[in-house]
């Protein structure tokens, strides 16, 4: 039998772009097996090990053999202190047994979401630049994304989205704060995009997976928007705040009527989320917070030298982000293209993530992680300088 590509793999498959993220990893992974140093500002993960306490539980789980299936909503102990998480910080009272399901990572709580939702033919608004995996995630449900270029500031432009709204569109995904810019959508700005939500019966997907990593003013849930909490999905989980990345932890919260269709998603893929990680996760959740502090407050002090050091290189205009652990400098001044810059970095030993990743609109800009130590901050912006001035 020959093998052909089906239809559904060239409407939906054939048609995602790869990760930008992964491929500049790629290059650099590349570059260091030949020997090249390279100060790589492309991981979308803290360098911070798991804390202790969550480390220790999740192999006492293990030893006590607790390594079967759980029931495939979490399991108990989990989602009672997801919902304790959620009132307490954010003021949202969730059912833990029929509102709150527990995934193997936040971006499997938004694939299981936006195949719950979207049907073929829907369109959903994303707002760029934005994470590229929104984009695939709609394209994999059979839905047509549909791109809103945000302000050059990274607020939202209401005329720009009236324009983007049809009969056909069915939900709206943000992440606040996102990736790649580190912004965080204002009350404001919120409370206009519930007003379009009420307005057009939209499903508001808001991906929270990085509000505890802030700077300042406190992240404010878009379900706590008056009114907004029936008509939104929200994600979180552990990989971010706890630097849990290779936990594969996350879970979604929302209504039940939405929730038990989502769960019906998760029963027929993934069955359920790793038995010890949950575990791991009540520790996160229930245990000391001092080390989300401590990581945030290490993270308060390479953005200053990020964003001062970026804001000093000839043509490059750096805002400071609000959240997460991404700058998103506007490189134009340059005279150069995000991609063009992030090659001339590589061939300096600096791996960036040219901006058109993350939008059509967005080649003016590169993305660059925090996520490493001080001194390798400080080396990759002295060969950032290098690369700049030299042709």
């Amino acid at each position: 039998m020959v093998m052909t590509t089906s239809q559904f793999v060239r409407d939906r498959v054939g048609t995602l772009s790869p990760s930008p993220t992964l491929a500049v990893a790629k290059q650099a992974q590349a570059l260091r097996r030949s020997g090249v140093d390279v100060v790589d500002f492309g991981p979308g993960e803290p360098d911070f090990d798991t804390p202790a306490h969550i480390r220790a539980a999740a192999v006492k789980a293990l030893n006590d053999g607790f390594t079967h299936y759980t029931p495939s909503r979490g399991i108990p102990e989990l989602l009672a202190a997801i919902a304790v998480t959620l009132e307490q910080f954010s003021g949202l009272k969730y059912d833990p047994a029929t509102e709150i399901v527990v995934t193997p990572g936040a971006k499997q709580a938004l694939l299981e979401a936006i195949l719950t939702a979207v049907e073929s033919g829907d369109e959903v608004i994303l707002f760029d630049p934005s994470w590229v995996s929104y984009d695939a995630m709609v394209r994999l449900a059979g839905g047509t994304p549909v791109h809103v270029d945000l302000n050059r500031d990274f607020s939202l432009d209401p005329e720009r989205l009236a324009a983007a709204l049809t009969s056909r569109t069915r939900a709206m995904v943000i992440g606040s704060p996102g990736n790649p810019t580190g912004y965080m959508l204002t009350r404001d700005e919120l409370r206009h995009l519930a007003g379009v939500c009420r307005r057009h019966d939209l499903l508001l997907i808001s991906d929270e997976i990085y509000d505890r990593i802030t700077y300042g003013t406190p992240p404010l849930s878009a379900a706590a928007i008056p009114d907004m909490q029936e008509r939104t999905v929200t994600i979180n989980g552990f990989s971010k705040a706890y630097a849990m990345t290779g936990w594969r932890l996350g879970y979604a919260a929302a209504p039940a009527s939405f929730m038990n269709d989502m769960l019906k998603v998760q029963e027929h893929s993934v069955t359920t989320a790793t038995s010890f990680a949950q575990v791991g996760g009540v520790a996160a959740l229930s245990g000391p917070q001092e080390p989300i502090a401590e990581m945030v407050a290490e993270f308060a002090h390479r953005r200053e030298i990020v964003v001062d050091g970026l804001s000093a290189l000839p043509g490059v205009q750096c805002l400071p982000p609000d959240g997460a652990f991404y700058v998103f400098p506007d490189i134009s001044g340059t005279g150069l293209t995000g991609t063009e810059l992030a090659q001339r970095c590589l061939h300096q030993g600096v791996a960036i993530t040219p901006g058109i990743g993350f939008g059509d609109a967005w080649d003016t800009h590169v993305r660059l992680s925090f996520a490493t130590s001080e001194e390798r901050i400080l080396t990759g912006l002295e060969r950032m300088a290098q690369a700049l001035t030299t042709t």
